[in-house]
């Protein structure tokens, strides 16, 4: 058995849990008001109030700080990594402090982890932050040389779902093929090959399908014009990409469940619009086909609107050709983050270490 305190701070809200073996002792989402945070002019700054709360919880709750065995965090911006579970070392320690890949609630999970496991005595870790990049060099190249094709995606998710697909297989994730979609505010489709995600659209930044609050991918030379005519602000060309494009953009709203209701109420441009981003994430789907050469276990479905039974099926009927498919609607990252961390706790495999900025590539970065 193994007592795990897990941390997964985000923008108005940390969530921590407590499992041990399987049995989860406790699970909170301890709320930030809007006036709480306002007055911390940085995330970093946020850091006290964020580490009391999350001792007051587990003092009230009656679990003693020295039952832990590890504390494992959200892990934040960091400089690229391969996936896995990485000790919180002090490099990943001034990175995040730093903010050397921006600023965002998650860099504060592993300075309370780190901060929890050395006051009592016990290791501390992240395991596969948004980061992750195990893209082969094929996969980098976009057409410009100055805008190379990055990895930001939902990696925890992406993962755990892989693993538990390969165990419902009979296998290890390092033997399979799988195409895994992540449908939720934002979505991800990657290529895992035999445990590594060897290309993926980036999730966060105008790539890949459209979704509830993203654009996707835009048309190159009509966003130009967008820029460069006078009629958007930078500001304003962010916040299509990322905040306020997709199906915010289409119908004022980024809750799929919503639209659901609209369209089972007749409204067909709801319909119309809604089945577009399904259409755009099965040829997403196909792309990655591509990339595996045909060679592929399974498509792996997950995120919180694969619970939505009919979106699901726009995309099914488009890609049930290629391979068989797995649905697993809904994430857990808490439990993501527990079950990530198992390994290590339990001897199976060795915490990676963080280094801090490095070629992933093969090649010198510019």
């Amino acid at each position: 058995m193994s007592r795990v305190l897990v941390i997964n701070p985000g923008s108005t809200s940390t969530k921590i849990a407590v499992y041990d073996g399987n049995e989860r002792l406790l699970e909170e989402k301890l709320a930030h008001s809007k006036e709480e945070l306002d007055q911390y002019p940085h995330i970093i700054d946020q850091y006290e109030i964020r580490k009391g709360l999350t001792l007051k919880c587990l003092a009230e709750r009656q679990i003693p700080l020295d039952s832990l065995d590890a504390i494992v965090g959200r892990g934040g911006l960091l400089h690229p990594l391969e996936g896995g579970c990485y000790r919180v070392n002090d490099q990943m320690l001034d990175d995040l402090r730093q903010a050397v890949m921006g600023e965002h609630a998650s860099n504060l999970g592993a300075l309370i982890a780190r901060a929890i496991g050395d006051d009592i005595g016990k290791p501390s870790f992240i395991v596969d932050p948004v980061v992750v990049d195990e893209m082969e060099p094929l996969a980098r190249y976009s057409g410009a040389p100055e805008i190379p094709r990055i990895s930001i995606f939902h990696a925890l998710n992406q993962k755990a779902e892989a693993h538990h697909a390969a165990q419902a297989l009979g296998k290890r994730y390092a033997e399979c093929n799988f195409i895994v979609a992540h449908l939720g505010g934002g979505i991800s489709v990657g290529a895992h090959r035999r445990g590594r995600v060897i290309d993926v659209n980036n999730a966060l930044d105008g790539d890949g399908p459209f979704s509830p609050e993203r654009s996707g991918g835009l048309p190159a030379g009509q966003l130009a014009r967008l820029c460069f005519l006078g009629k958007w602000t930078l500001d304003q060309i962010k916040q299509r990409i990322k905040g306020h494009g997709g199906l915010v953009a289409y119908l004022g709203t980024n809750d799929g469940g919503d639209i659901a209701k609209r369209i089972e109420a007749g409204d067909d441009h709801a319909r119309e619009v809604f089945e577009a981003m399904a259409y755009q994430v099965a040829k997403e789907i196909g792309a990655m086909a591509a990339v595996l050469e045909g060679e592929i276990d399974a498509i792996v479905i997950t995120g919180g609107l694969a619970h939505i039974a009919f979106f699901v099926e726009w995309i099914v009927k488009r890609v049930r050709f290629i391979a068989p498919i797995k649905i697993m609607p809904g994430e857990d990252e808490m439990f993501a983050l527990y079950e990530g961390v198992l390994p290590v706790l339990h001897g199976e495999e060795q915490p990676k270490e963080y280094a801090g900025r490095q070629d992933l590539t093969g090649e010198n970065e510019t």
